[in-house]
C-alpha cells in the first residue's frame, strides 16, 4: 500500500481534527479530488488526492485528532509507511474559522507516586492518575484513591473532549500560562463627562491607540527564543469576542489611522462575523495588542491573559456609578474600571503605568 500522511498545513500547526471523509475504502479517486476535510486551529481545510488511485484504508474516523506526518489513508499499490504526505493539489480553506493555537501538551505522570499494582488498577478502571488525589504517606496514590476516583467518574459520565474553538482556546491559555511572566495593574477612568449615547468600544479603541502612542513598547511582539522584540508602528487590535463556541480574537486592522465611522462599521462587522464563524483565517492572527470589554457581561477588575507574541492586553470592566471626591465635595460619577496585563519579561512596570495613564486621560475627555 502507498501511505498518505497528513501533510504540513502551514502556520506551525501540528494537528487537525477529521470532520468529514469524502471517500471510502474501495473508491477510485483522481488527482486533486477532495479526500477529507480536517479542522485545524484556524480553519476547515479540504485535503486533495496527491495522485489517482484506489483507496485501500482510512486511518481514523470523524472526530479523531490526526497529527502532522501521521498516516491518513492508504492507496492500493506498492509503497510503505515511509511514503511522504505531500499535497500535489491545492489545499482549500473553508469559511469555518477557529482561534489560533499551538499543539496540545500530553499529560505528565512522571511525578505521580504509585505502585505498579495501583498503576495497573488505574489502567483497568480507565482512571488518569493525574486526576486522583493521593492520600497515602508522602503523597502515595493508593488503590482506594483510584477506586474512589473511578466511582466519581462513573457518576459524572464520560469526559467531553474539547473540539474546535474551545480546544484551541485551552491550548492558547496553556501556552500563555507556561511562557508569559504576567503582571496586572488596575485603575479607574472617570467617564462622567461622556455625552449620552457614547459608543464605549470606540472610546476604548481610541484610548488604546493613545496608550500605544504614549508608550509604544506595549504595542509589540516578543521572541522568547531570541530574547528580542519588535516595537510596531501600526495598531492592529485583537478584539476578544465571546461566542457560543468559545473565545475568538479577530483582529481590527489599522485602528490608529481609521476615522470613527469607518472604525464603527468595521467593528460591528468583525463582531458579527466572529459570532457567525465567518472570519477569514488571516484575520485571526498578527494582532499587535488586545482589547477585552468583559464588563459588557460582568466583572469590575480582572487579570486578562496575554497570548504570545503580543505583550499586553487591556481589559475594561463594568461601568458603575460610585462616590468620588470633586473639589473636596462628594459626587456620584460614572466610573470605568480598567485592568492592564503585560508581559513583565519585556515590559517594565513604569512603561505599563504610563500606558495606562494615557488610556485614562483619553477616556476622561468629554469628546
Amino acid at each position: 500500500m502507498k501511505i498518505f500522511k497528513l501533510p504540513d498545513l502551514g502556520e506551525g500547526l501540528q494537528e487537525a481534527e477529521i470532520v468529514k471523509w469524502h471517500v471510502k475504502v474501495g473508491d477510485e479517486v483522481k488527482t486533486d479530488q477532495t479526500m477529507v476535510s480536517v479542522e485545524t486551529a484556524k480553519a476547515v481545510v479540504d485535503i486533495p488526492a496527491p495522485y489517482s488511485g484506489k483507496i485501500a484504508k482510512l486511518f481514523g474516523k470523524v472526530g479523531d485528532i490526526a497529527h502532522i506526518g501521521a498516516p491518513l489513508l492508504a492507496f492500493e499499490g506498492e509503497g510503505g509507511a515511509s511514503d511522504a504526505g505531500t499535497v500535489v493539489g491545492k489545499v482549500e480553506v473553508g469559511q469555518k474559522v477557529i482561534a489560533e493555537a499551538p499543539a496540545a501538551a500530553g499529560p505528565v505522570t512522571g511525578g505521580i507516586k504509585a505502585t505498579p499494582a495501583v498503576r495497573a488498577l488505574a489502567r483497568k478502571l480507565n482512571v488518569d492518575l493525574a486526576m486522583v488525589t493521593p492520600t497515602g504517606a508522602d503523597g502515595l496514590t493508593t488503590a482506594n484513591d483510584v477506586q474512589r476516583a473511578a466511582r466519581v467518574l462513573a457518576e459524572t459520565g464520560p469526559i467531553e473532549m474539547l473540539r474546535g474553538v474551545r480546544r484551541a482556546m485551552a491550548q492558547n491559555m496553556e501556552l500563555a500560562n507556561a511562557e508569559v511572566a504576567s503582571a496586572t495593574i488596575m485603575d479607574d477612568a472617570d467617564i462622567d463627562a461622556w455625552p449620552a449615547g457614547t459608543h464605549t468600544m470606540l472610546r476604548l479603541l481610541r484610548a488604546l491607540v493613545a496608550g500605544c502612542r504614549a508608550e509604544p513598547s506595549l504595542n509589540a511582539w516578543y521572541d522568547s527564543e531570541k530574547v528580542g522584540r519588535w516595537v510596531l508602528k501600526k495598531v492592529d487590535a485583537g478584539i476578544a469576542v465571546d461566542t457560543p463556541d468559545g473565545l475568538l480574537v479577530p483582529v481590527l486592522r489599522n485602528v490608529d489611522s481609521r476615522d470613527p465611522e469607518d472604525l464603527k462599521r468595521a467593528l460591528e462587522k468583525l463582531v458579527s462575523d466572529a459570532r457567525a464563524r465567518k472570519v477569514p483565517p488571516e484575520e485571526l492572527r498578527a494582532n499587535t495588542i488586545t482589547l477585552s470589554n468583559y464588563g459588557s457581561i460582568a466583572g469590575r477588575y480582572a487579570s486578562p491573559v496575554v497570548l504570545p507574541p503580543t505583550v499586553a492586553i487591556l481589559g475594561a470592566g463594568k461601568i458603575m456609578k460610585q462616590m468620588v471626591v470633586v473639589d473636596d465635595k462628594p459626587a456620584v460619577h460614572r466610573i470605568l474600571p480598567l485592568s492592564l496585563t503585560f508581559d513583565h519579561r519585556v515590559v517594565t512596570g513604569g512603561e505599563a503605568g504610563r500606558f495606562l495613564n494615557a488610556v485614562i486621560a483619553d477616556l476622561q475627555r468629554a469628546e
